[in-house]
């Protein structure tokens, strides 16, 4: 055979290779069966209805969001909206119809699923049972169950089928649940919490079968323990994803862990997560996938305008209620973190010993719900500012217990957010406290140094003592023996609410009295 012929029969051979290889990776990409998936998720909206005005651009609030809802539905073929817990809360129309107007406007959002937050049970966990009946979408968890029978308060997943995929969702929840829970009444008391690493395993094996296309645990712990649970699943359970809550952490980009990407978007409605996603239905499998936080402003979202009138006369019920002026401080008071001594935290805190006659009142910082208050003062914006209504006590300590109590308020997880409760003083207490050596360089309470032995009267919000051995490692029990433990007042917003009417109290001046030196 001739050079030439030898040349055209090589490539007459690489041509026919060419064609089988083009050949058979088309009959593998149509027996892939690659779909794509839009999934869109929030968290912690805590009845951010309404959108507020920034630079002159409209932020936030749901009927812009039920916009852009409306738009990418418009737009894409399989679109998925989830949302990680926390729907009540946060405003005064939630507070006005008791959750039953957030779940009303939240069906018009048309979510496919849902799962509970800590703050759906504020209500107690019986209207929290009702408010899920009067859901027009799921509503999944599967670690809550009734102690005496260990059936689930709820369905513990679903499984949505959009475009020809199937996807599972499975709802988890944080154990501090379980506090309001019991707090809230009779039934609450018989709600446990199990572990959720083993409802999951029994869920995936039960119900993760081959037809699913993609898992996605729906979760409301908080990013570091949605870390942790991604460390501790075996990837045989096939978890795709883990939407998340509870710490309201905005991320930039996914956290992988175990090679499970893990997301949550901030709190409110300002902004929504938006995963595109390419899955090979072959293998059950993720390919590809992007993931954003989409702004939620007049620039990028247009509004419904049925939602938007739904929550204008919502709103001006409770604005009709709640317009009275209480007082003019003499300045914007702020309250921007938890971890730290806060003007709004003083201003309570002092008000509160003031009408209780405690030497001492702890306000928990996660009670304070507003980061700014004043200077003219409402009853709404007192009520927005702090949503939870409870009653006042009086506990008598000795001065080894109150320092016990919050060198384990100011342990590392606290300070960190990770974990814990940190609270405000009154005025007349000094606490300077070293994280590196976890311990007091000062303590002094109306100017002199707290003896261990000398009995302290130390006032507290309800919940918190309920929560005794968890917020302070103390037993209640214990301190009833230095003397019985007295309710002062059954509503410490009627008390704040009084004393700002009364004028006295217009300005905080007094700081430094919680000083943190931090390692």
């Amino acid at each position: 055979m001739a050079r030439w012929q030898r040349e055209v029969a090589k490539r007459y051979i690489e041509m026919i290779r060419d064609a089988k290889a083009r050949y058979s990776a088309m009959n593998h990409q149509e027996g892939r069966r690659v779909k794509r998936l839009t999934l869109l998720h929030s968290n912690d909206m805590h009845g951010d209805f309404l959108a507020d005005e920034i630079d002159t651009e409209l932020v936030g609030g749901v009927a812009m969001l039920s916009g852009y809802l409306n738009k990418v539905r418009h737009e894409e073929d399989n679109v998925i909206y989830a949302i990680a817990g926390d729907m009540f809360l946060g405003s005064l129309i939630d507070s006005e119809y008791k959750g039953l107007s957030t779940i009303q406007i939240v069906n018009m959002l048309a979510p496919d699923v849902a799962t509970i937050g800590n703050h759906e049970v504020d209500y107690g966990t019986g209207h929290m049972l009702f408010l899920e009946k009067c859901a027009s979408f799921p509503i999944v968890n599967a670690n809550l169950r009734i102690s005496t029978n260990h059936e689930r308060l709820f369905d513990p997943f679903c499984i949505i089928e959009v475009g020809g995929l199937k996807v599972l969702f499975i709802g988890i929840v944080t154990e501090a649940i379980l506090d309001k829970c019991r707090d809230v009444g009779f039934v609450g008391s018989f709600v446990e919490a199990s572990d959720p690493i083993r409802e999951i395993e029994r869920i995936c094996n039960a119900y993760g079968g081959p037809e699913i296309d993609l898992t996605v645990l729906l979760t409301h712990i908080g990013l570091e323990s949605d870390k942790e649970l991604a460390r501790r699943i075996d990837p045989a359970w096939g978890i795709d994803l883990i939407i998340g809550g509870h710490s309201h952490t905005l991320l930039d980009a996914p956290i992988v862990e175990n090679g499970i990407p893990i997301v949550q978007v901030g709190m409110g409605t300002d902004q929504i997560g938006r995963f595109d996603i390419t899955i090979d239905t072959t293998r059950n499998a993720i390919e590809s996938f992007t993931w954003q936080t989409v702004p939620i402003d007049s620039a990028h979202c247009p509004t419904d305008e049925a939602l938007e009138k739904l929550i204008l006369d919502c709103k001006k019920t409770t604005d009709e209620k709640y317009a009275q002026v209480l007082c003019r401080l003499d300045r914007k008071l702020t309250h921007p973190v938890r971890e730290k001594e806060t003007e709004i935290g003083d201003l309570f805190a002092d008000i509160l010993r003031d009408a209780t006659g405690a030497d001492v009142f702890l306000v928990a910082s996660g009670s304070i719900r507003g980061e700014e208050l004043g200077p003219i003062v409402t009853k709404g914006d007192l009520t927005n500012c702090l949503p939870y209504d409870d009653a006042a006590h009086i506990v008598c300590m000795t001065g080894a217990q109150l320092k016990h109590g919050m060198l384990h308020v100011l342990r590392d997880e606290t300070l960190s957010g990770f974990h814990g409760e940190f609270f405000q003083v009154s005025s007349g207490t000094e606490i300077a406290y070293d994280q590196a050596t976890h311990s007091f360089s000062k303590f002094r309470l109306d100017g002199a140094d707290v003896d261990d032995e000398r009995i302290i009267t130390v006032g507290l919000q309800h919940y918190f003592l309920e929560n005794m051995q968890r917020c302070f490692n103390l037993d209640a029990e214990k301190l009833k023996e230095n003397r019985p433990i007295r309710t002062v007042a059954t509503s410490c917003t009627d008390v704040i609410e009084e004393y700002l009417l009364s004028g006295e109290y217009t300005d905080v001046t007094e700081a430094g009295r919680i000083t943190l030196n931090l390692a």
